[in-house]
């Protein structure tokens, strides 16, 4: 797990760069007919980018509104984003104030592995010198601990961009020792998975769940090689499968 320095950025603006124009012109009634074609075909492929481009506009706007100063989603302290959840907040120098998803899309969850006991990572998350933090943080038993608000960003990827667009998850153990990654635990992670997938419409495959080690930049080795990939997926579709309904978790404030 890593830091991430500075406060909530604003979102820059794409620049637009005019194409050149045609080459060369021919003669006769005949090049006359096709330069018409061309500009018909212009006009109307003009038409449908400047459709597309008020579209993506608007959802840019929208998200550039939640990126303003002083705008920001009414919260609750201490409230949960997944039922069965205990919460225990992270300190304000380990994440920062966000509005997901309509300021940063959430589209991926990191798997991490704590490299530690329970509380020792609890504490550490408490800890502003600490500078990172996970969304979430399960037990071998099954407990989860919710320690950042999804709305959030915590710090927990190594990776800004990732921590913007990801939920943090964090497993205690070691990845060294295969017997800390308990039944419990896979089944109580499957169902926090499940639920974040379906409140994002996250894809339940390797390229939008993902290890810490797999993180662009990073030098982690968590989760490791004793993670039972094939079976944490499995599990999460399974638990996605058997939930056709929000009941059992919160719906992001």
């Amino acid at each position: 797990m890593s830091g991430e320095v500075g406060g909530r950025g604003k979102a820059g603006k794409a620049g637009k760069q005019q194409g050149g124009g045609e080459q060369g012109k021919g003669g006769g009634a005949g090049a006359g007919r096709g330069r018409g074609r061309t500009r018909r075909a212009v006009l109307f492929t003009g038409l449908g980018l400047f459709a597309a481009g008020a579209v993506a506009g608007r959802d840019e706007i929208a998200r550039l509104w939640w990126l303003l100063p002083g705008v920001s989603k009414p919260r609750k302290e201490g409230e949960l984003d997944h039922a069965g959840a205990s919460w225990t907040a992270a300190s304000p120098a380990n994440w920062r104030l966000a509005d997901r998803p309509d300021d940063y899309r959430v589209d991926r969850i990191v798997v991490h592995v704590t490299q530690g006991g329970f509380q020792s990572s609890v504490d550490a998350f408490r800890n502003p010198w600490h500078r990172a933090s996970a969304h979430y943080i399960v037990r071998q038993d099954g407990h989860i601990e919710q320690m950042v608000r999804e709305l959030d960003v915590a710090f927990h990827a190594a990776n800004r961009s990732m921590n913007e667009r990801s939920i943090g998850i964090e497993h205690v153990g070691y990845v060294h020792r295969r017997q800390d990654f308990t039944d419990a635990m896979y089944a109580a992670s499957a169902k926090l998975a499940a639920d974040i997938c379906r409140r994002y419409g996250i894809p339940v495959d390797r390229k939008h769940i993902l290890g810490h080690s797999e993180v662009p930049g990073a030098d982690h080795t968590d989760p490791g090689p004793h993670w039972d990939w094939d079976r944490y997926l499995r599990m999460v579709r399974e638990a996605l499968a058997g939930r056709a309904g929000p009941a059992g978790s919160a719906p992001p404030a």
